[in-house]
């Protein structure tokens, strides 16, 4: 039997009118502090939200996300932010705002590989 160890989670959610609360899922963040991991896993359907609204574009959303895995990564690109401790990335990111893209409060699970965890959850949550 292999060593489990806790993870948490966020969903990541496009949320095209803040005002009217409607959102759909685009990716996952998950961190162990355990196993030393933090990542992001995202997709962003253009037909979706296109159908949510024609006003925003793929684009800058899309651009807005790769910032958050330079984040996750530690990247000398991903500022002041990237150079935190992974916990403390995870919450930054993970923190709630009122803006177009927002994260789900977090959700603890144990696992034995969190990559592994982090594809699950972006199967049965995003895709």
């Amino acid at each position: 039997m292999q060593d489990r160890t806790t993870y948490e989670y966020a969903i990541i959610r496009i949320v095209p009118k803040v005002e009217r609360a409607e959102f759909f899922n685009v990716g996952v963040i998950l961190f162990s502090k355990r196993k030393k991991f933090l990542d992001v896993k995202y997709y962003i359907s253009k037909k979706k939200l296109e159908a949510f609204s024609s006003e925003l574009e793929w684009e800058l959303l899309d651009n807005y996300l790769k910032s958050w895995k330079l984040i996750c990564d530690g990247e000398p690109d991903s500022g002041a932010i990237g150079k935190l401790e992974l916990a403390d990335r995870f919450r930054w990111l993970a923190a709630p705002r009122s803006t177009i893209i927002q994260s789900s409060k977090t959700h603890p699970g144990l696992c034995c590989d969190p990559k592994k965890e982090l594809d699950d959850i972006f199967e049965k949550y995003v895709l």
